[in-house]
């Protein structure tokens, strides 16, 4: 797993290019060659890729994807008709409790390809945009140790995190001596409970496809009530 931070990462275009350089494997070479945009550029002229996964658990070093769900936005528009979605066949066991939280079944997976036969499918809608996820010790985790435990060769790449964007909303909004007089709790920043401090709908949670529209909406909503459209993405990239 990758041991980098933003803070070390000055300059992801930069960095895309030395990775490129170092990659052995020609679909991860080409999915850095795509590059990445400006760290000045305007969000406002970014495509942007929201991106969820469903794993069979929470720790990438045991457990493994299961389901992949992605769709194409912009600021204005979500690309709906250029969503994907694919079943992958695990590298552990799915155990009945995360069936439970994700209704993934082993009828679902029966004939699903593994990680690697869809790898180039899955790079390429993500190449060249600014893939947007929320939480992305998941997304960035789970697909960086599953590769290196499947082709000996881990991914990174710059994400933007609702989830971390709706975390420093929050803190913001209750700081001050108020909020410390009546020991106010800071709101979950869970998808879904982030997602109603916009009114938007309520979504059946733990479909990768699902939580990926989710997220787009999510973040659209944030920057319109946080941002101006002119804010440069290393504002909000990690």
């Amino acid at each position: 797993m990758h041991n980098f931070t933003n803070k070390e990462i000055l300059n992801w275009a930069a960095f895309l290019k030395v990775k490129e350089k170092e990659s052995q494997d020609q679909r991860l070479k080409k999915f850095y060659q795509a590059g990445t945009y400006h760290d000045e550029t305007r969000i406002s002229d970014i495509e942007f890729v929201a991106l969820d996964f469903e794993t069979t658990g929470l720790d990438p070093t045991h457990n493994s994807i299961i389901s992949i769900g992605l769709v194409p936005f912009n600021l204005k528009r979500i690309f709906c008709k250029q969503a994907k979605k694919w079943y992958v066949t695990p590298q552990d066991k799915l155990e009945e409790n995360s069936i439970v939280i994700h209704g993934i079944t082993h009828s679902d997976l029966k004939g699903a390809p593994d990680l690697r036969r869809i790898l180039e499918q899955l790079l390429n809608e993500l190449a060249g945009k600014v893939v947007v996820v929320h939480y992305r010790r998941i997304e960035r985790d789970f697909l960086d140790l599953n590769l290196r435990a499947l082709i000996n060769e881990g991914i990174i790449f710059p994400v933007v995190d609702t989830m971390q964007i709706e975390a420093d909303i929050q803190k913001k909004n209750n700081k001050g001596f108020l909020s410390w007089l009546t020991n106010k709790k800071i709101p979950s920043i869970r998808l879904a409970n982030s997602r109603l401090r916009y009114n938007l709908p309520c979504y059946a949670p733990h479909d990768a496809l699902t939580d990926a529209m989710a997220t787009a909406e999510l973040f659209q909503a944030q920057i319109s009530y946080h941002f101006e459209s002119d804010t440069a993405i290393k504002a909000l990239w990690l």
